[in-house]
C-alpha cells in the first residue's frame, strides 16, 4: 500500500489497513504529555477521523535519552517487519546533549534512514524524516546555559540530515522553528520545562499531514 492511499476523505465501505511506525526518542514518545498527545498519536487520530472506514495502527520504537546508537540497537532488538505504510524518524538531540562525536551521527543517521526505508515497504516515499527540536528555547535550556552553542550544534545536525535526505530524495520536514517559539509562547512547552506540549505536537502533526496530502496530490497528477 502506498503512503497516501489512506489519507483521502472519500467514503468507502472497504476497510483498508494502514500501519505507521514512529522511530525516535523522547520527542517521539511525547515525554511529559499524555499518550494521546504525542505527534504519532495525533497523526493516527486525525487519519482515523478523516477515514473512519480504514484501520490505522501505530507502533513506536523510541525512548527518552536515546541516541542514534541506542535506536539502532533497539531496532535490532525489536526487529520490525517491512510492511509499514508510513515511517517517521526523529533522532539526534541526545547525541548533541550527551556530547557525542558528530562523526557518530554522520555514520549512524544514514544507517537509520536505510533501515527505516526497509521497514516502509522499501519505498522512500513512505518515509518522513523530521528535524531535531531546539531545546535552547525552553526554560530548561536557559537554565542549562550556553544556548547559542546548543542552537549552533543542533543546526549542524539538522543541516547534515536535511542535506542527506535531499540528496537521496527523502521527505524532510523542518519542525525546529516551532520549538524555537518556546520562550515567547510558553504554551508550546510542557510542564517539565523542556519537552514540547500537546499544542506543539499538534503543530508538528499538522506539518506531517500537510506533507502527506502534498505527496498524494503530486502522485495523482502522474500519468
Amino acid at each position: 500500500m502506498n503512503i497516501t492511499s489512506c489519507i483521502s476523505t472519500k467514503k468507502t465501505n472497504t476497510t483498508v489497513p494502514f500501519r505507521y511506525l514512529a522511530l525516535g526518542d523522547s520527542y517521539t514518545i511525547g515525554q511529559s504529555v499524555c499518550k494521546a498527545c504525542s505527534f504519532p498519536a495525533q497523526i493516527q487520530s486525525q487519519l482515523q477521523a478523516n477515514n473512519p472506514h480504514n484501520a490505522y495502527t501505530k507502533d513506536i520504537i523510541a525512548q527518552t535519552g536515546w541516541t542514534t546508537t541506542n535506536l539502532l540497537k533497539a531496532i535490532d532488538d525489536h526487529n520490525p517487519d517491512s510492511n509499514y505504510d508510513l515511517v517517521t524518524l526523529l533522532i539526534g538531540v541526545n547525541n548533541q546533549f550527551q556530547n557525542k562525536d558528530f562523526d557518530i551521527y554522520q555514520q549512524e543517521f544514514p544507517a537509520l534512514v536505510h533501515k527505516a526505508i526497509a521497514f516502509a515497504k522499501a519505498k522512500k516515499t513512505n518515509l518522513i524524516v523530521l528535524s531535531i527540536p531546539d531545546y535552547a528555547y525552553t526554560p530548561y535550556g536557559l537554565q542549562k546555559g550556553k544556548t547559542k552553542r546548543i542552537t549552533e550544534e543542533i543546526n549542524r545536525y539538522n543541516a547534515f540530515a536535511k542535506a542527506y535526505c535531499t540528496a537521496h530524495n527523502i521527505h524532510f520536514i523542518t519542525i525546529t522553528d516551532i520549538t524555537r517559539q518556546g520562550l515567547t509562547n510558553p504554551k508550546l512547552v510542557t510542564t517539565d520545562g523542556l519537552h514540547p506540549s500537546k499544542k506543539a505536537y499538534s503543530l508538528i502533526a499538522d506539518r506531517i499531514l500537510v506533507q502527506l496530502q502534498g505527496i498524494n496530490k503530486n502522485q495523482t497528477k502522474r500519468p
